[in-house]
């Protein structure tokens, strides 16, 4: 997004903003936020100051305020046009005014105007929210501070009025004008065990003995080139709770604070059930815009975008069960459909997706997924097949409420899986179209595979429905809760399950206590969880609880500022008010009234640029008129990328994660005349492909050869994967006249544990498959089959993993 006349630089023009510093508090499960925009207006004349900068979409912001040379004004929340007239209302009059609101098409991009600030003039913003944490695979909990916003694809659609729309300045971080901080206080009554990060952080210190409290702040010269992430584990995270907080009885006599609030986690202990015979219908919405083609990060060896894609694409076809049905588009300023429908899982049809898969290239323009989305909901469901949604994206989308409503209108035929791809994918898109339909969503951000992740979801989307959910609350006579959390209809094991409710009536003595009862029913069989909880509110300045409740409602009902229904309207403008968080209805607005005469001289526009990244220049040519300067017009991007694992470092520089398959592809051997056999497609096509598509990664090449059924065939590409001659693989076979598949499919099984166990989750499910072909092919020579393969291998691995 580039002025015209050209891309503005601090070198050219003075920019007010000179730092932004956060303060970060983590008490168990929910964060709370300060951040301090500080500006200084060094010109001889006025100025009217633009910003615009990203926050998750689960914010709930309930506080702006300005200290201006001292004196501080503290903003109200209005209805947005409302606040929008008394800011260019004081504007004309040379009033000092500042107007924060969020963006009209997506909710996790805001503005912030400040409007005729003197020369000399020194002005502090503070903008508060809260927020709850959401819970990794491994039980972290995950708080994102974002840093980087990446343009948003414009689509056919008109955006004038977005605060996209406003072409704030994008320059290279070596010229950005102002500097960033952040100091985070973490704190657990269950004690904290070790806390991550993937930018670089001061050494962690410990503020008790017993470690239930701890403070870490970013060191200095983050470059804005990443969103700052921590991953902070817990002693304990499975054990249910439940907070009642006091509320304001005597300023809001009707009003949502009245009343207290209690919220209440459930980590529901959901046990393993075998897969329903119900296969479904899986389809695949990949995006394949030009900002694809960069890297998921900016850190050194990151994978491209595009290429984990394709990875993850293959996985999940390996991964699908037989019986299933399954159809894979690409979208960008246009979309294309592997097949004109969803067709069933075979050998054929897997095979000829695998050929499409490989040549898939980031080449269809911009990020317009309405359409393929409406194209995908036209076809006619297939009957004991229900639909599963899986949308992959960097999510850089302007029309981010008519998506989610166009989901949702549709949620009763579907699940919807979504992953955001790489730092600046809006969260807004990603958690709002899972969330409309009982999915989850997933980021995948510099630290992440998102081979993981999606095997992870898949494996959601094939367990047995956890249904009959219910909530119900046992409280003394007088006192009843109001739910205010949407309905859950779909749990998922791993999952946490929060919901908020407003306590109503006549509160009880000090030692009472409540009941809330968490009941499910898997495959027929009823489960319960109950807590027990005391029912004495507790008092909070910020009001945390009531706000979170106040956002889970405002995320079911706001729908953005043109398209929330009419009987919404109310209930969020209402909601909104009362609770002090802001909405797409709502703009906070204040006036400088200590001002003693209005502002004198010209007011001049200086808009606050944003840092430009690795994936910037490919983006940003989808906006109309927009021109970049030679030395930013390509991503630099490496001619070769060949599958790795980023490191992810502990607070004391130590590497966490970082597994890497460091084998060397081998070039293949041409097999003697008299080992020629038949060969399937799959077969003869990798033969050519695997070294130049996969670089060096075996895992993937040994899992784009499985067949549908889970087997593998014994031919010259698993010999080369292996490290083997398939003279020595044929020789080897330790049955006479054993079929050459069962041998194969053992041995694959056998190098899986030896080779890629530290990545199980992405080859669970088609391990499962390979197990099951196995025991129904070959159950008699089995125990044959997998003592020589251990042998021949030289593997320590146990016999038992071939058990079902």
């Amino acid at each position: 997004m580039v002025l015209p006349g050209g891309l503005l630089t601090r070198k050219e023009e003075p920019v007010p903003l000179k730092s932004i510093s956060v303060t970060l508090s983590i008490r168990e499960f929910v964060a709370g936020v300060s951040a301090t925009l500080n500006y200084e207006n060094k010109e001889e004349v006025p100025l009217e100051t633009f910003f615009v900068f990203p926050m998750d979409d689960d914010s709930a912001v309930y506080s702006f305020e300005a200290v201006v040379d001292g004196k501080k004004i503290k903003a109200e929340l209005q209805e947005k046009k409302k606040a929008h007239s008394i800011y260019e209302s004081a504007i004309s009059n040379r009033r000092q005014a500042f107007l924060l609101e969020e963006d009209k098409y997506s909710r996790d991009v805001f503005c912030c105007n400040v409007g005729n600030l003197n020369p000399g003039s020194k002005v502090a913003l503070t903008l508060k929210y809260v927020q709850e944490l959401p819970l990794e695979a491994d039980g972290a909990l995950r708080y994102v501070l974002p840093a980087v916003l990446n343009p948003r694809y414009r689509g056919s659609g008109s955006f004038e009025d977005s605060c996209l729309d406003m072409k704030t300045p994008i320059v290279p971080l070596e010229d950005l004008p102002y500097t960033f901080s952040m100091v985070a206080t973490i704190s657990s009554q269950h004690g904290i065990e070790r806390i991550q990060s993937n930018c670089p952080f001061s050494p962690i210190e410990y503020l008790g003995e017993d470690k239930t409290s701890a403070q870490v702040s970013l060191a200095e010269g983050h470059k804005f080139d990443r969103d700052v992430e921590l991953l902070i584990y817990y002693s304990e995270v499975h054990t249910p709770t439940v907070s009642v907080e006091m509320g304001q009885p005597k300023d809001n006599q009707d009003g949502f604070m009245k009343d207290p609030s209690a919220m209440v986690c459930f980590y529901p202990n959901i046990p393993e059930a075998p897969s329903p015979v119900i296969c479904g219908e899986f389809v695949f919405l990949m995006d394949r815009s030009g900002s694809m083609q960069c890297p998921i990060s900016k850190q050194d060896q990151s994978q491209l975008r595009i290429e984990a894609a394709k990875e993850t694409l293959i996985l999940l076809l390996k991964s699908l069960p037989l019986g299933c049905y399954f159809n894979v588009y690409g979208f960008g300023s246009s979309y294309e459909a592997f097949f004109p429908n969803s067709v069933k899982y075979s050998q054929q049809t897997m095979e000829e997706a695998l050929k499409r898969v490989k040549l898939m290239q980031a080449d269809l323009g911009g990020t317009e997924i309405l359409t393929p989305l409406q194209i995908i909901y036209r076809e006619p469901s297939i009957e004991g097949h229900p639909l599963q949604l899986f949308v992959f994206t960097d999510g850089e989308v302007t029309d981010t409420f008519n998506v989610i409503n166009e989901v949702k209108r549709n949620r009763l035929r579907h699940r919807c899986f979504s992953f955001g791809i790489g730092e600046g994918a809006s969260t807004s898109l990603i958690k709002g179209i899972a969330r409309v339909t009982g999915g989850t969503s997933e980021f995948i951000t510099g630290k992440d595979r998102m081979q993981f992740k999606a095997l992870r979801a898949l494996k959601r989307a094939l367990q047995p429905a956890v249904d009959d959910v219910s909530v119900s609350w046992n409280l003394p006579r007088g006192l009843s809760a109001k739910m205010l959390s949407p309905e859950q209809t779909v749990l998922y094991k791993g999952q946490r399950l929060i919901v908020y409710a407003l306590l109503s009536g006549t509160m009880p003595p000090a030692e009472a206590t409540g009941e809330v009862d968490l009941k499910y029913t898997l495959q027929g069989k009823s489960f319960e969880n109950k807590v027990t909880f005391a029912l004495q509110p507790k008092p909070d300045d910020n009001f945390t609880i009531h706000r979170l409740a106040a956002k889970s409602f405002l995320q079911t009902k706001d729908m953005g500022f043109r398209d929330t229904p009419a009987k919404d309207k109310k209930d969020v403008l209402k909601i909104s008010i009362d609770c002090g968080v802001i909405s797409s209805q709502t703009a906070f607005i204040a006036v400088n009234k200590n001002l003693n005469k209005p502002v004198q001289g010209p007011l001049t526009r200086r808009d606050v640029p944003r840092p430009m990244l690795f994936g910037a220049a490919l983006m940003m040519p989808q906006y109309e008129g927009c021109a970049l300067p030679k030395a930013m017009s390509s991503c630099p991007l490496p001619t070769t990328q060949s599958t790795r694992t980023s490191h992810y470092k502990g607070l004391d520089g130590t590497d966490v994660l970082g597994h890497r398959l460091k084998k060397k592809c081998m070039f293949l051997k041409k097999a003697s005349p008299q080992m020629e056999r038949a060969h399937s497609p799959t077969s003869r096509m990798n033969l050519e492909t695997h070294c130049t598509v996969f670089g060096d990664n075996h895992l993937v090449q040994l899992i784009s050869l499985q067949n549908a059924d889970g087997s593998w065939y014994l031919d010259e590409n698993l010999a080369e994967i292996l490290g083997k001659s398939l003279e020595d693989l044929l020789a080897a076979v330790p049955v006479k006249d054993a079929d050459s598949s069962s041998w194969a499919t053992v041995l694959a099984l056998v190098w899986l544990h030896s080779n890629a166990k530290e990545m199980k989750g992405e080859w669970e499910l088609l391990e499962k498959k390979a197990r099951t072909w196995i025991h129904i092919h070959a159950a008699s020579i089995m125990q044959e089959l997998v003592k020589a393969a251990i042998a021949f291998t030289k593997s320590s691995v146990d016999p038992s993993i071939f058990a079902l």
